[in-house]
């Protein structure tokens, strides 16, 4: 399996990082991500930072989308950490960026390939191929 290294593939990693470590704390995202970044070891990228206070402006909004999505008995809290906050940063990327739809699935689907459960991958592509369906028309 060949990893990504693309410069925003890296700034996603990162902000997942970020993500899931702030959760983990139970510290605000963008707290977490001022500290990382005023420790700048590695530099916080300006994608990471774009994502990371992106997800935490629409936290809401995102959730609720990912919510709509769940096969019927699954919940946010239910799914692994990883799954949650990449679920998050792909549907920040569709809603309110600027990547093609297509290459933030992928992203994410990679993401979760490399870092959560064998089952993962399939239930990302599932709930964000959802999520820009019901985004079209």
């Amino acid at each position: 399996m060949a990893a990504h290294s693309s410069s925003r593939s890296k700034a996603r990693k990162r902000a997942l990082d970020i993500l899931f470590e702030a959760e983990l704390r139970g510290a605000d995202s963008v707290a977490t991500l001022e500290e990382r970044a005023a420790a700048a070891d590695p530099p916080v990228r300006d994608y990471t930072t774009e994502l990371v206070r992106g997800v935490a402006a629409h936290a809401s909004e995102i959730d609720a989308r990912i919510s709509a999505h769940l096969a019927a008995g699954w919940s946010l809290q239910r799914m692994p950490r990883v799954d949650r906050n990449v679920l998050r940063i792909a549907v920040f990327e569709i809603d309110f960026g600027e990547v093609p739809d297509a290459v933030a699935i992928s992203e994410a689907v990679q993401l979760v390939s490399e870092l959560s459960t064998d089952d993962s991958p399939a239930f990302v592509n599932g709930v964000l191929s959802a999520v820009v369906a019901s985004s079209v028309g």
